[in-house]
């Protein structure tokens, strides 16, 4: 069973759409910056999972 799912998100500065490996392993509420694919600008990535399920992801700009 692997620790990490493929999941997309849209950079909140150029809209492109940016993958990111997540790891179960790291609780059921995440935060981390993440540098977008496209634009290279820092992006605050909130993640909620339930159980092996990614229950929400929240992408926004690091300032706000």
């Amino acid at each position: 069973m692997s620790l990490e799912q493929e999941e997309n998100f849209l950079c909140p500065y150029c809209g492109q759409s940016n993958g990111l490996a997540v790891d179960f392993s790291g609780g059921s509420n995440q935060k981390f910056v993440v540098d977008c694919e496209v634009c290279c600008a820092p992006i605050v990535v909130r993640l909620k999972l339930s159980g092996r399920t990614i229950a929400a992801v929240d992408a926004r700009r690091e300032n706000e």
